[in-house]
This record gives structure tokens, C-alpha cells and sequence, in this order.
């Protein structure tokens, strides 16, 4: 089953002071360089945020900027032409092609779990997607509107699921 990307990267990262987290270090790369990898053999590859120089990447944007999750897969997803969608958060440094073959491997609508459910870590069908999204959907949240396409949940193996959304989370990110 080919399938398509969305990487969203444009929260304001106000627990980490502001920064960007797609331009965080990670090993020897950035946190997007990372996601990017990951899903490197998708047939489309969606970033919705800031544009950086990463050539053969589709950069989408809410409109306006800073509208939520929901707003940004919404954005996204306008560029989609595959059957199939990963949804991805970008500060997701635990991910690996394994995580998206499992998610894949379901055959449905699938999201990562782990002590709570990781909704930006799902692959979905885009006709479903599409159907699910409000007309307008800044500042919905996001779980809410995935929650009714009735995801299986696929257990996280350990590191997998953890996020950057503070000091301490970029702590762990440099040492580990």
C-alpha cells in the first residue's frame, strides 16, 4: 500500500520558550531531517509549517498560522492524493520505519499507543480524514475529530511514542 506524509511542525513551542522544533538537534541531524527519514519511501511527503530548504518536500500552511493541530493536518492534507496517510508530529525523535510499517501493517485506520494514545502518530485513510474534518477547524482538537474514525491501537515499544514539548523532554532528547 503506498501512502502519503504530513509532518506538522508548526506549533509555537511555547514550553520550550518559543523555539522551533523542526530545527532542534537530534543525533546528526534536525527533528524534521529525522520524521523525514522515517518516512522517506512515501509517495508524497507533506510538511505544514515554515518553509525550510529541503528540496522535493510540499509545504502547506493553515491560514491563518497558528490555528492548532486540526488546522495543520486539515492544510496538509489539501496536497494529499493517496489512499493512505501518516500523520506525524515533527517532535517525535522515538520514531522509526518500523513504527509506520506496524501502523501500516493494520490494514485500517491506526494510531500509535502508548500510556495514552499518540494521535499525531497514525496512518489513516485520506477519504476518511477528509469526511471527519469540520468545515472550519482552527482550534479544534485534533483527538476529537480522529477519535470518531475508530483507530486501532497499535502498543508503542519502548521510546517510541516520546515527544519534545519541554526542557526536561529536551533533555533527555541531547543525552540520550
Amino acid at each position: 500500500m503506498t501512502y502519503a506524509a504530513i509532518i506538522l511542525t508548526g506549533g509555537k513551542g511555547e514550553r520550550l520558550g518559543g523555539v522551533d522544533k523542526a530545527a532542534l538537534s537530534y543525533r546528526d541531524a534536525t527533528l524534521l531531517e529525522h520524521v523525514l527519514s522515517v518516512v522517506d519511501d512515501a509517495s508524497q511527503i507533506v510538511v505544514v509549517g515554515p518553509e525550510k530548504d529541503i528540496p522535493n518536500i510540499i509545504w502547506a500552511r493553515e491560514d491563518p498560522p497558528g490555528g492548532g493541530p486540526l488546522a495543520g493536518l486539515a492544510a496538509g492534507l489539501r496536497h494529499v492524493d493517496a489512499e493512505w496517510v501518516a500523520v506525524l508530529a515533527v517532535d517525535q525523535p522515538g520514531l522509526t520505519k518500523d513504527t509506520i510499517a506496524r501502523l501500516r501493517e493494520t490494514g485500517r485506520n491506526a494510531v500509535l499507543k502508548d500510556d495514552r494514545t499518540q494521535w499525531l502518530i497514525g496512518v489513516w485513510k485520506a477519504a476518511e480524514l477528509r469526511g471527519a474534518l469540520p468545515e472550519d477547524p482552527r482550534d479544534l482538537p485534533l483527538r476529537k475529530t480522529l477519535s470518531q474514525l475508530d483507530p486501532v491501537e497499535v502498543s508503542a515499544l519502548p521510546g517510541e511514542a516520546r515527544d519534545v514539548d519541554t526542557p526536561a523532554d529536551l533533555d533527555t532528547l541531547h543525552s540520550g
